[in-house]
């Protein structure tokens, strides 16, 4: 798979993600519905802890990518929702720790929203992924 990024302009870059990308050569398409911070029984972790919330549904997220034979290099497309953007922004740092060293930076969108399925979630982030 080969991934060609498209960025007219600059300023998301900056922010951790490309505007987007053209993908050649896939074979395979992986489409994860939203991870949160939860163990495997399902339970909410961290509660009221953005960035212990954050850290824990990229663990889920790895998680099934593992399980399908991928990793976090295969992802071309994320979509993130939080009940509070500022508070998740101040911790995308974990997404670049987490995607840097697969030096991939996919087209992302984040929404604020007003809660998630299960009381007491802040972050959920969802996948698209292609190997």
């Amino acid at each position: 798979m080969e991934r060609k990024a498209v960025n007219p302009w600059d300023w998301s870059i900056k922010l951790g993600y490309n505007q987007a990308e053209v993908i050649t050569g896939a074979t395979r398409q992986l489409i994860c519905s939203g991870q949160t911070s939860v163990d495997g029984e399902g339970n909410p972790l961290h509660p009221g802890d953005m960035r212990g919330q954050i850290g824990a549904a990229l663990d889920n997220l790895e998680a099934v990518l593992k399980h399908a034979g991928m990793d976090l290099s295969n992802v071309v497309k994320l979509g993130v929702f939080a009940t509070d953007v500022d508070e998740a922004l101040k911790n995308f740092d974990l997404m670049g720790i987490r995607f840097g060293p697969h030096q991939v930076a996919p087209p992302m969108t984040l929404l604020g929203v007003t809660r998630l399925a299960i009381p007491g979630l802040l972050f959920e982030i969802e996948a698209t992924a292609l190997a």
